[in-house]
């Protein structure tokens, strides 16, 4: 069974995209420098932001089957667009920001299962990704 997600053209460049499901919705916007407005998240956007919500998800999921405390857990991603055509996203950062009490076999482990979640799968592997874990969060 497969997820639906329909979209709306919203006039100008904006994009009403809904969840079928849930009926959650979004609008898109293109960046300044791409005619947008920059008003929403453009579509490269949501892919920086489906990896980072992604990574986070997939540790939580296994710290929740493991018992363990990730109160605090954050992330930021910077998306960089190549300079070059075809227009794409050419480097993704991804700094997640851990609980420092995780034992370092349960920093291997949350580390495996973040770096191998199904959205990092689906990248085109010429897209660079820096992913570094920082286990500073109290």
């Amino acid at each position: 069974m497969g997820v639906n997600i329909s979209g709306k053209f919203m006039g100008g460049l904006a994009m009403a995209m809904t969840h079928d499901l849930s009926q959650a919705s979004i609008v898109t916007d293109p960046p300044l420098d791409n005619g947008g407005q920059g008003k929403s998240f453009s579509p490269t956007d949501l892919v920086a932001t489906a990896v980072a919500s992604c990574m986070m998800s997939v540790m939580a999921i296994y710290g929740k089957k493991e018992r363990l405390d990730l109160a605090g857990m954050a992330v930021t991603v910077e998306k960089h667009m190549s300079a070059d055509l075809p227009r794409r996203i050419s480097q993704l950062d991804v700094v997640l920001k851990m609980p420092v009490g995780l034992t370092n076999e349960q920093r291997q482990s949350l580390e495996k299962i973040g770096n191998s979640c199904p959205v990092i799968q689906s990248l085109h592997p010429s897209i660079i990704l820096n992913k570094s874990y920082v286990y500073s969060v109290v």
